[in-house]
């Protein structure tokens, strides 16, 4: 009896130290790793609901979930510019997905046509993986503070400048003309391509569960493909219509099927705009006549109803970061399928 209760205890330890923990930096790249680890185990994310990764600040809680995860994966130093100095402190892999080769990025004023695809050829190589077993590894450690200065040390500064300085209208404040668009996520082949890295470690660190991890991976992307067949004949019959957002974040989305948005309104989150930015805005609605306006969770109603208030608009909302998605295997495709569904209810009835 003694030893049947030795073997039971030593395969129950086992089992407890076959689930790898995975921690994403944001939701949409949790989401992707839960399809991945579907059945085995459960990513965790770092930021909480409603946080921005363009500004958020870590707590002790969150460093401490940093130096312990497994795997961690993030977007990368364009994107979180807090995570770079406490991934110094860490031994084991994290990935920063916007170095992942044959990604697509864009940068910032890119046309749909000039889409770059990652070679490891941009403007900073970092190494954020310090895994050595992986063949695409980069020595630069010493990087992160010079390269993350110059894309995000202007948002503090200049932020409120931007909002009476022009009309708003152009591009978001925290992302200037140039700099690297690293909302890439909403490209569904760049999901694919994160999905399998993410695969390919948790079997590095899991081999008994390494067929699991490929099947999922397999599943995952066949959904992708059938989604796509799904939203886009309706996504194509919008081309053309004009619409507005809050928040340059969508654009790797829009190209993937030939949609643009008219404008952008550069609007703080944390700060009533004045009365001559709000008038700017208007101004550009009744100019364009019958749209859609898509603000996003973080921005007040009230804003947006007081913008849209008269004007022949549609107020609706998109959410790039699936902030109210359950964390599910299908999690990262009902991201995908509620953009299209909002673009779509929105311009259809235009």
């Amino acid at each position: 009896m003694s030893r049947l209760f030795c073997l039971i205890t030593l395969l129950f330890v086992a089992n407890a130290q076959a689930e790898v923990r995975l921690l994403t930096s944001i939701k949409p790249l949790q989401l992707i790793a839960a399809a991945v680890q579907d059945g085995v185990g459960s990513p965790d994310v770092l930021l909480p609901p409603g946080a921005s990764p363009h500004h958020y600040a870590l707590r002790p809680s969150d460093v401490r979930r940093v130096r312990n995860a497994d795997l961690l994966y993030w977007i990368g130093p364009d994107m979180e510019a807090f995570l770079p100095r406490v991934l110094e402190g860490r031994s084991k892999p994290n990935v920063a997905v916007q170095e992942l080769p044959g990604m697509t990025l864009r940068r910032f004023g890119d046309s749909h046509a000039e889409a770059h695809h990652d070679d490891h050829d941009h403007d900073h190589d970092h190494d954020h993986d310090h895994d050595h077993d992986h063949d695409h590894d980069h020595d630069h450690d010493h990087d992160h503070d010079h390269d993350h200065d110059h894309d995000h040390d202007h948002d503090h500064d200049h932020e409120h400048e931007h909002a009476d300085a022009d009309d708003g209208l152009g591009h978001d404040h925290d992302h200037r003309p140039g700099s690297l668009d690293a909302h890439l996520w909403l490209l569904p082949a760049n999901a694919k391509l994160i999905a399998a890295r993410m695969a390919a470690d948790l079997a590095k660190l899991d081999a008994a569960n390494a067929a699991r991890y490929a099947a999922n991976l397999q599943a995952f992307e066949a959904r992708l493909d059938a989604l796509d067949g799904r939203i886009r004949p309706n996504l194509v019959a919008l081309q053309g219509k004009p619409y507005f957002v809050f928040h340059e974040a969508y654009d790797y989305f829009e190209a993937a099927y030939g949609l643009k948005h008219a404008g952008v309104f550069s609007v703080l989150t944390e700060v009533q705009p004045g009365a001559r930015h709000v008038a700017a805005m208007r101004k550009r609605l009744q100019q364009a006549g019958p749209s859609c306006v898509f603000s996003e969770p973080p921005l007040r109603p009230r804003l947006a109803e007081t913008l849209t208030a008269g004007l022949p608009v549609k107020l609706a909302e998109l959410d790039a970061l699936g902030g109210d998605l359950p964390v599910t295997a299908s999690g990262y495709e009902q991201l995908l399928e509620n953009l299209a569904g909002g673009l779509t209810e929105c311009l259809g009835s235009l």
